[in-house]
Formats: C-alpha cells, structure tokens, sequence
C-alpha cells in the first residue's frame, strides 16, 4: 500500500521531532553535583546576594571577604536583615541565597517549592544566645529558665526579686526596675530565644510560644543584635539576649544560665560545642539543640543555616553563579570552619559537617 504524499510528510515530521527529543536527552542540558561543579578552573565572574540573619552575621562578612581573596572573581554579599526578612527575599528570589536561625516551617518550605523548587537547610556554625544584662555593680550573675520566663514574661519586675536573689546568695542586688529588651524585627535570635523559653516554661510556652516575631508581654524592641545591644547598653537595669560574639565585641555582661543537667553553664566555645555532641541529625537537618542535657552543655545553643535551591537555575541562577554559590559554600563548610572560634562561633561537630556536604552535593549544577 503507498502512502499518500501529505501523509509521508507528517510522519517525516514527526520522525524528525523524535529524533530532535533524542539529541535533546542526549546533549542537551546537563546537570552535575556541587562537588563535581567545584572542582577544576574558574568560569567565568559572579556576583551573588545573601540576606538574612543577624546571629552569623559577623562571621558570615568575614567568610565573604576572606573567601573573594582567593577567588576574586567572585563577589558574595551578605546583608543582616533578620531571619525573617532573609527567608522572605529568598523566596521570592530576590537574593541568591538566604540565611536563618530558625529552620524554614514545612508552610514556609511548600510556599518556597511553589516559587523556585526544594530548599536546602544548610548548617554553617553553631552559637550560643546569652542573657545580657546592665545591673551597676552586677557583674555575675545567674540564672535559670523559669526565673528568666518570669522576667520576660513581666512578673519579676525587681532586680532583688527573692526568686533572682535565691539564685545568687551573697550578690548585692539592686532595688531597681528590670527593663526588658527584645527584637522588635522578625528574627532567628528570637526563634531561638523563645523556644528556649517554651522548654522551660509551661505558661511561656501557652501564653508566647516559639516564634521569630511574638508578641512579647512586655518590654521595649531592639532591631536586629546590634540594635539589643546597644539598647542593654544604654538602659539602666536593662536585660535582653544577644548572640555571644555580639555580647563578647560589645563588652556586655552576660548570665550563667541553670542547664537541663543542673549546673550553671557560661556561655563559650566549649559549651557551646557541648551541645551539638551526642545528637541525631535528621536527612533534611532542621533540628533543635536547645535546653541539651549534654555535659557542661549551655542550654541555648543552635545552629544557623544558609538557605540553597536544590536547583538553583530554577530560581533564575545562571551557571556561573550556580557554580560560584556551591563553590563559597563548599569553601564555608571546609576552610571556613578553621575561622569560626576567631569570631566566638562553635565550628560545627565533625558528623554535622558531613552531613552539611552530603546535602550541599544534591545540589544540581548546569553542566555547559
């Protein structure tokens, strides 16, 4: 049987159309991982935007700055804008890449997915969050959850409160007001914060709850670490929460805090790394290291995370700054981590640091 002549033609086209999604499939767009897309020469310049937590924000502006001094045709920028803020821009794809304190919410992660595919909570350091405090002639002080739940929560009103002054036998405590200070922005520090409040504190926990931006029962707002700080600094008899390394550069005092074991604890390095150790980290490395019963563990410990499309050229990334983006990364969770104690940063524990590259390497990098 012979074909009719228009009837040849539309199968010659579909033939080639065929043989077009072949060659598409065959050499068309290729896809690597982050450790093969890293490896070898440089390609081409990059620019990339980072925005979003405070806590890290000292380090993460050295990690850009060291990091362009060896590979200088690449620009990161970070700018500390709250967790909130950070998680926003990122989804939106305003900027490359976010950074966090307090892990993305499964609503936050689908509304994420909707614009620019899966999300990658990246672990880059872990820090304490310290109670600040001005009390004239205070300079040690303690502390522990249900008493600092009180304070925040407006019902310890008074520096020699019995509840202050049973914690701290033979300390003179004042006869003065407490003055509250918390984040007035929508920010990881106070994700932390409050969850450790929650932990400790039933009527914290039922009345404020865990939340980047609560509504706090009393007090007056700080925006961003810095803006704490200097406000703890400024106001007699204040007190609020600042990430150490903020707290350590500002010379402000700070509380031993009662850990989940039932020693006092002071914030630094050591019991900072206490709290990581000992944890099982789940696939998608969300987790909480909070309230730890850990040996000399300080009880308000977390890591911080930067935020990474698992495809990146889906967010509008190009192949250049893809590539640069795992590349800093990369750099971050290797030779970055050897900076960290400069800046009172715990680097992360050796099988946190593992599990950081193994998901850093699902990202997919275009291959030409």
């Amino acid at each position: 049987m012979r074909l009719r002549p228009q009837t040849g033609v539309v199968l010659l086209a579909l033939a080639l159309a065929a043989l077009a999604l072949v060659a598409a499939g065959c050499g068309g767009s290729k896809t690597v991982s982050a450790a093969a897309a890293t490896k070898g020469s440089s390609n081409g310049t990059a620019v990339l935007n980072g925005s979003g937590a405070t806590f890290p924000e000292p380090i993460y502006v050295k990690w850009t700055g060291d990091f362009h001094s060896t590979h200088p045709n690449v620009q990161v920028n970070y700018q500390g804008i709250g967790s909130g803020g950070g998680i926003e821009q990122f989804t939106s794809q305003v900027t490359d890449f976010g950074a966090t304190d307090a892990p993305m919410s499964d609503d936050e992660l689908a509304a994420a997915k909707a614009k620019g595919g899966d999300v990658l909570h990246i672990p880059t350091v872990l820090g304490a969050v310290v109670v600040t405090y001005n009390v004239k002639d205070v300079d040690k002080l303690k502390l522990d959850g249900p008493t600092l739940a009180d304070i925040f929560l407006g019902k310890i009103k008074k520096w020699n409160d019995p509840k202050i002054a049973a914690l701290n036998s033979g300390v003179s405590l004042p006869d003065s007001d407490i003055k509250v200070v918390h984040r007035s922005d929508s920010s990881g520090t106070s994700y932390i914060f409050t969850g450790y409040l929650s932990a400790v504190s039933p009527e914290w926990k039922s009345k404020v709850g865990q939340d980047k931006a609560p509504e706090w029962p009393t007090g007056i707002g700080g925006e961003g670490n810095d803006g704490v700080a200097a406000a703890v600094q400024q106001t007699d008899g204040g007190i609020g929460y600042n990430e150490l390394a903020y707290a350590i550069e500002n010379k402000i005092t700070y509380a031993d805090l009662k850990s989940a074991s039932g020693e006092f604890v002071t914030a630094s390095l050591d019991s900072t790394t206490a709290a990581g150790q000992g944890v099982e980290y789940p696939d998608d490395l969300r987790f909480s290291l909070l309230n730890s019963k850990a040996p000399g563990a300080y009880p308000i410990v977390s890591a911080t995370w930067q935020l990474l499309w698992r495809d990146p050229s889906k967010a509008g990334l190009n192949r250049a700054q893809a590539r640069a983006l795992a590349t800093f990364v990369t750099w971050e969770l290797s030779s970055g981590q050897k900076e960290a104690a400069d800046l009172n940063y715990a680097p992360l524990p050796k099988d946190l640091q593992s599990a950081a590259v193994k998901a850093l390497d699902s990202m997919t990098i275009p291959s030409s």
